[in-house]
């Protein structure tokens, strides 16, 4: 939830006009887009988030499965190698993860794994 926020504020910030969320948490993205009732008050950080998409742009927030977030899971483990204090901004990617890339605009397939119970 924080990296969604910090994304979101970092793009803001930029002056990012149009922008894609995709998430592999579904309850996240049902919490952000309101497809979820809370009991009591709505989380501080979920509203933050939804401060944000009320601004002066286009957000569009979507479900991802895991095995289509492969570059978003490459820069987070990626990020565990950087100075944990700084902000860092890619002006290109790096190489390893230029061929992920590739497969996300190519859309190639990856395979899911599903376990069958009888």
């Amino acid at each position: 939830m924080w990296g969604m926020y910090l994304g979101l504020d970092m793009a803001w910030r930029e002056n990012t006009t149009h922008i894609i969320v995709e998430s592999d948490s579904k309850i996240l993205v049902d919490m952000i887009t309101e497809n979820c009732n809370f009991s009591g008050t709505t989380p501080t950080l979920v509203g933050r988030i939804r401060q944000l998409l009320s601004l002066s742009w286009i957000v569009k927030i979507t479900h991802t499965w895991r095995e289509g977030n492969r570059s978003a899971d490459w820069l987070a483990n990626f990020s565990i190698s950087m100075d944990f204090l700084d902000f860092h901004i890619l002006e290109t990617p790096p190489s390893e993860l230029q061929s992920l890339l590739v497969d996300d605009i190519i859309g190639a397939c990856m395979p899911r794994n599903v376990r069958l119970i009888s």
